[in-house]
């Protein structure tokens, strides 16, 4: 069967932007500190990714106050269930990537939505049809051989932004889910890549190429994929960043 993401990949520029944020996740997370301290890396990166994700929620806090505990907020602690939980979901992502959406939503939203309403995305037939297009999409991965794991990431990410199928900070179900690809298609399999931090950075770009993969135009997906590589290549930067701090505490 044809791959349907295959064509994303001969969109201009595409392939290379994929292939060049791969090249530097995976110098990044050959870096020496990460066989002695990747516990240690992965708690500080999952942390900045949670802030990150609440930040572009519009839930922005600063970095230590977070790590000290002193930030009740529900949007911030949610992302924060979320990006604890990524390591594992990841084996049931690729069996059952539907329940395990409504497992996020319920991590994230808790305290700011009903309790009725966890893990329940919203009854529109439209929502539903692409939420069971995407899970088999996911699903179907496997025998995709030439299938990269980014643009799967990215697909995801950028359609339950599209759909918002959840109520209240849908946003910090669709980054954990896009991480979550990252982790379970073996390309970030510790999770240290804070994809989410390069979107904050990038945040006009993150906002204006969300909004123009949601026209399903070409140029709409081929600036959101772009956009997605770039944040991979910030990610991968921000990992040699705290992996250098620790080879020069040692």
């Amino acid at each position: 069967m044809t791959d349907p993401l295959a064509a994303l990949l001969d969109l201009a520029d595409v392939r290379p932007a994929l292939a060049d944020a791969r090249a530097a996740a995976d110098t990044a997370l050959r870096h020496p500190a990460l066989r002695r301290s990747g516990g240690a890396v992965a708690a500080e990166v999952g942390l900045r990714s949670a802030v990150a994700s609440a930040a572009l929620e519009d839930h922005p806090y600063d970095l230590d106050e977070v790590r000290d505990g002193l930030i009740t907020d529900p949007v911030i602690q949610g992302a924060l269930r979320v990006s604890r939980a990524l390591d594992g979901l990841s084996a049931q992502w690729l069996r059952a990537p539907r329940q395990v959406l409504a497992r996020l939503h319920v991590l994230a939203a808790r305290g700011t939505v009903p309790d009725d309403e966890l893990g329940r995305p919203r009854t529109d037939p439209e929502i539903s049809g692409r939420l069971d297009a995407l899970a088999d999409l996911i699903v179907g991965g496997a025998s995709a051989t030439d299938r990269s794991t980014l643009l799967v990431a990215a697909v995801v990410h950028g359609e339950l932004l599209a759909l918002a199928p959840f109520a209240g900070p849908s946003g910090v179900v669709a980054r954990g889910a896009a991480r979550l690809a990252l982790v379970a298609g073996g390309l970030d399999p510790r999770g240290l890549l804070a994809v989410d931090v390069g979107h904050l950075e990038r945040r006009p770009e993150y906002v204006g190429s969300a909004g123009a993969f949601a026209t399903g135009t070409p140029d709409g997906v081929r600036s959101w994929l772009k956009h997605y590589a770039a944040a991979v290549t910030l990610a991968a930067a921000l990992v040699t960043a705290v992996g250098d701090e620790i080879v020069a505490r040692a």
